[in-house]
């Protein structure tokens, strides 16, 4: 008998796994909370004897070398990552035993593509191919993106990509149960598939990189590339010098006098609330990055890197969540923070900010009007596929730094659900303008009777 667990880190839209026996299992590219992964282990009542990485990974900090320390597990990375720490170098074809009871082994197989050193893990029962751990090289629909590693390389990782799905297709049968760490919402993913679970024989059958010839599939690969997070600079050294251990210990508490100097100082105020609560009121000069959202992403793709943050959280159990998924894109630790609501967190005398929040209903009414100006903040692979005519495009993860290119008037933001446009907000109402956030799917824009153009 053997068991499979997964590990969801839905903030960055990864997955990591727990596999084993009755006695000891093997850990795949854990996130750098580690935390859960033994967690997962206790409540299975195994020993963690091996660690695995399929790659350097480039859009996370990860947890394994720190897990390897703890449990005092193999720790398993591919031979051609150059990396500054100990570790076993696998190479194509070895196998490690996992659990000799249960007959279960790993065996490494090359898949080059997101990497050049990528490798894919095959767990075998008796000999048998059950699942394969696929990394960032095949996933649900697709494959990981090429282009993270270095521009000179990508179509040559491209074409790679698609003889790594093709090996994998053609050396383990089509029931051997797919298990991406990427596609699930992660950047790392070449295009957003649906579906959670799959299989070779599935994949087979619906994977571009297996029903397409090469250069058609190359072509189509390097065309829907979508925009790199700024921060991925900062995962690939980051692991390969080997991650530090995460302190998730409570931060300093601020005050409201702390909080004003520090926005005084230029420093980040990220209010974690949710966007409703935070146009009704909140402090001036912070920004909103919800926690319920993809706070990690968002916020280490905006930030400077290496800018203090100050985190203002409505409660000590959303505080904690947010630290726990910024740990995992290397915002190790907030300067400060504070928990409670907009009046504890102003100086007396002071009252919160607020803007206005509406739908493409609204917009729709108050359109053509002199200076109404309609942002779209969207990413340029989404403002190809239908924008509002008239309207700006500056991607939210670009706006920080063209605030000065935003036309004068009462600035109306969307993205294509809300999330974004409430940042967006934030940094626009932060730096003096008058600003009302669309809080409202982009699918309502043109029912609401506003024109809908496409290039």
């Amino acid at each position: 008998m053997f068991f499979v667990d997964t590990i969801e880190v839905s903030g960055l839209g990864n997955r990591s796994y727990l596999a084993g026996g009755e006695r000891t299992a093997v850990a795949v590219d854990p996130p750098r909370d580690v935390d859960q992964v033994i967690a997962a282990a206790a409540r299975r009542g195994v020993r963690i004897s091996h660690v695995v990485e399929t790659h350097v990974h480039n859009d996370y900090v990860t947890g394994g070398l720190e897990l390897a320390r703890i449990t005092g597990a193999a720790y398993l990375v591919p031979a051609g990552a150059r990396v500054s720490f100990a570790r076993i170098p696998v190479q194509d074809g070895d196998r490690t035993e996992i659990d000799a009871d249960a007959g279960l082994t790993l065996r490494a197989v090359a898949t080059p593509g997101h990497t050049p050193h990528h490798t894919s893990y095959v767990l075998e029962g008796n000999g048998v191919a059950v699942a394969v751990f696929t990394g960032g090289s095949l996933l649900i629909g697709t494959v990981g993106r090429p282009d993270l590693v270095e521009p000179r390389l990508t179509e040559q990782l491209a074409r790679a990509q698609h003889a790594s799905a093709h090996r994998l297709a053609a050396e383990l049968p089509d029931e051997t149960e797919v298990l991406p760490t990427h596609g699930f919402g992660s950047f790392c993913s070449s295009s957003q598939a649906e579906g959670s679970a799959t299989t070779i024989g599935k994949e087979k059958a619906s994977n571009e990189a297996l029903t397409r010839d090469v250069d058609t599939f190359v072509a189509g690969l390097l065309a829907g590339l979508d925009d790199i997070p700024a921060y991925y600079t900062h995962m690939g050294p980051a692991n390969a010098a080997g991650p530090a251990p995460v302190d998730l210990t409570p931060p300093a508490v601020a005050n409201a006098e702390e909080i004003a100097a520090r926005l005084a100082a230029g420093e980040w105020v990220v209010d974690l609330r949710n966007r409703v609560a935070f146009a009704e009121g909140h402090v001036s000069g912070s920004f909103n990055f919800e926690a319920e959202g993809q706070l990690a992403t968002y916020l280490a793709w905006l930030i400077p890197w290496g800018k203090p943050v100050t985190l203002l959280a409505e409660s000590r159990e959303q505080l904690a969540a947010a630290q726990r998924e910024l740990v995992r894109v290397g915002i190790d630790r907030p300067a400060a923070a504070a928990t409670g609501a907009p009046a504890d967190w102003v100086p007396e005398g002071k009252a919160p900010a607020s803007f206005r929040r509406a739908t493409f209903a609204d917009l729709a009414v108050r359109r053509p009007a002199e200076g109404v100006v309609v942002l779209d903040v969207r990413r340029g692979s989404e403002q190809a596929a239908g924008y509002i005519e008239g309207s700006v495009h500056i991607p939210v993860h670009a706006l920080h730094r063209r605030l000065d290119e935003v036309p004068a008037g009462e600035v109306w933001v969307h993205c294509a659900g809300g999330m974004r446009a409430a940042i967006a907000a934030s940094l626009l109402d932060a730096a003096g303008r008058e600003v009302v956030a669309v809080d409202d799917s982009f699918d309502a824009a043109e029912k609401a009777g506003l024109t809908v153009r496409t290039p």
